[in-house]
């Protein structure tokens, strides 16, 4: 027996269609828009351990590790474990360093550092 946890170089959320399409909660969800500047909260199922000295990338999976290219750099300025119903979720906030064009070929991280 051990402790589960997860040490994640990113943060990926859900598309936000499936909050409107009522299958995930809002903050388990990429926002409609992302705001340079603005925080913004998640939540994620399991125990996960997230780099707080610098920026990460913002995904969005789509499950099974199935990720997009970074959306934007963020900061964690916040996360804390939880449990409710008998599981362990990881709930906290982000800060939104800068946004990236979809549509730009630019390599933003190498890995976990930014470019």
């Amino acid at each position: 027996m051990g402790i589960q946890v997860e040490f994640n170089p990113d943060l990926a959320l859900r598309s936000f269609d499936e909050h409107e399409q009522g299958r995930r909660r809002v903050d388990e969800c990429l926002p409609q828009r992302l705001v340079k500047g603005k925080v913004y909260g998640f939540l994620k199922e399991g125990q996960r351990l997230y780099w707080f000295n610098g920026e990460l990338p913002l995904l969005e999976t789509k499950g099974n590790e199935v990720l997009s290219r970074p959306l934007a750099s963020i900061t964690i300025i916040e996360a804390t474990h939880f449990i409710q119903d008998g599981k362990t979720f990881t709930r906290g906030k982000y800060l939104v360093k800068d946004v990236f064009d979809p549509n730009d070929a630019a390599v933003n991280f190498e890995w976990m550092k930014r470019t």
